[in-house]
């Protein structure tokens, strides 16, 4: 299948590795174990790929430090270019006996999953995989382009049930089910369930909300030319709160163009920085 991907003209791939401690891997539900996310990594560079990516998660709720930058180290000593870091995310009624108490999920301490984090910052920066966004590290011209996309808030297609596209400011998701689906492309039919119009507004509100996730920020001039609005004054009760809190931060002057991004306090609460833009 590998063979395949690389022989039809694609040229990244990102391996959902998630860790490589078997105990942790067990917890999460995955069917595959460590050695079988390394052997994973060592065909794709076997056959070709020089572009390859893995996704780890961290805030297990019995992670330790020491096992969290054994991941960090395995995974900065592979021949791969792109790293993804995901803090767990908990749901009520998620199936995790050890983390239940009285009908409540009881995750990791958020001081300590913060931690973990900025531990993947530093570590990962020390081994040459810059944080060019919230979840996102890479080598030197390896970031991911095609987040990219999502980021910028630019048209994108999604394939298959429950996929999302989104162009001309219109938001459409297919159907969940697979064999409606399936059954709708066979008859030549948009296998589309519902969507949505965006105002301009609400597209330049949601552009300022991903766009603020990259390490970059958001420059006005871009955000003008992208959404014929001026951010300052379309988020002129938000930028200025932000600010206070210690979220973002304006760009200094000089060559560099002026705009806002987040600090280092606002990385660690991007989710809230985000829900404030829209």
């Amino acid at each position: 299948m590998l063979s395949l991907f690389l022989d039809e003209g694609v040229n990244r791939i990102s391996i959902g590795a998630q860790s490589f401690d078997n105990s942790k891997l067990k917890r999460l539900g995955r069917l595959h174990d460590g050695p079988c996310a390394l052997e994973a990594v060592a065909k794709a560079r076997k056959i070709g790929f020089k572009n390859i990516g893995i996704d780890l998660i961290f805030g297990v709720w019995d992670d330790s430090f020491p096992a969290w930058k054994d991941d960090l180290r395995k995974a900065a000593d592979l021949p791969i270019t792109h790293i993804s870091c995901y803090g767990l995310t908990y749901e009520q009624g998620a199936p995790i006996k050890e983390c239940v108490k009285n009908g409540s999920i009881i995750p990791l301490l958020e001081d300590k999953a913060a931690d973990m984090y900025n531990l993947a910052i530093s570590y990962l920066a020390d081994k040459g995989f810059a944080q060019y966004e919230i979840s996102n590290f890479s080598r030197p011209g390896f970031c991911c382009k095609h987040n990219y996309a999502y980021w910028n808030n630019d048209p994108y297609t999604g394939l298959g049930p429950s996929a999302v596209s989104y162009a001309d400011g219109v938001r459409r998701e297919n159907i969940p089910d697979v064999a409606g689906y399936i059954d709708k492309v066979r008859s030549g039919l948009q296998p589309a369930g519902s969507s949505e119009k965006l105002s301009p507004e609400e597209r330049a509100k949601e552009t300022a909300a991903v766009k603020i996730r990259t390490m970059e920020g958001i420059g006005f001039d871009w955000f003008r030319k992208k959404t014929l609005f001026e951010l300052p004054d379309l988020e002129r009760k938000v930028l200025p709160k932000l600010i206070a809190d210690g979220l973002i931060e304006q760009s200094k002057p000089g060559p560099a163009e002026q705009g806002v991004r987040l600090t280092r306090k606002g990385i660690l609460f991007c989710d809230s920085v985000s829900s404030a833009f829209l």
